[in-house]
């Protein structure tokens, strides 16, 4: 295998400014070894509903803001600066908090191709594709959604909070 190399400039960007994604390398640039996307989200916003990979753990490094990710049966506030694995099976779902949004670099390895995973919620945010069809792609993409009542408590509290909205000086 080469060194694999993708330019920022070259990234594919999802979304639009705070709430965007990059595909930076995914399962078939790197022989499966791993797929790495960038997120920022803006104050409140939510990520995928309580899901779990079968197959691999999945890395979060803050690079600016903060995220609330449920891990297994606790939420934790993870910071610039921070690193959390989940290991695979455990029940993950993250959002950010009303006063900040964040900036993460997200990491599964070992990787399975998630790229157009990505594409379609953005397809869904654009309202050119249903939720359910993310419900189909789950062997695909190894994201198996669940309920999960600690993270239906932190979406409660959160949206109490709805009115403290400060606006994220996130990346453009």
């Amino acid at each position: 295998m080469d060194a694999v190399l993708t330019r920022g400039a070259d990234a594919e960007r999802l979304g639009e400014a705070p709430n965007r994604t990059w595909l930076i390398a995914d399962a078939e640039h790197t022989d499966g070894i791993m797929n790495v996307v960038r997120t920022t989200l803006g104050p409140g916003v939510d990520g995928p509903p309580p899901h779990f990979h079968k197959e691999s753990p999945e890395m979060f490094y803050l690079l600016g803001g903060a995220l609330r990710i449920l891990a297994g049966d606790q939420v934790l506030t993870v910071r610039q600066g921070d690193y959390l694995l989940v290991p695979p099976l455990m029940h993950h779902a993250w959002g950010t908090p009303m006063d900040t949004g964040a900036d993460v670099l997200i990491v599964k390895a070992p990787g399975n191709s998630r790229f157009e995973y990505f594409r379609l919620g953005d397809r869904i945010r654009r309202g050119e594709a249903s939720p359910a069809e993310v419900l189909a792609t789950a062997e695909q993409f190894d994201n198996h959604f669940v309920d999960n009542p600690v993270w239906r408590q932190e979406l409660a509290v959160r949206e109490g909070e709805r009115e403290q909205l400060v606006p994220f000086q996130g990346v453009e």
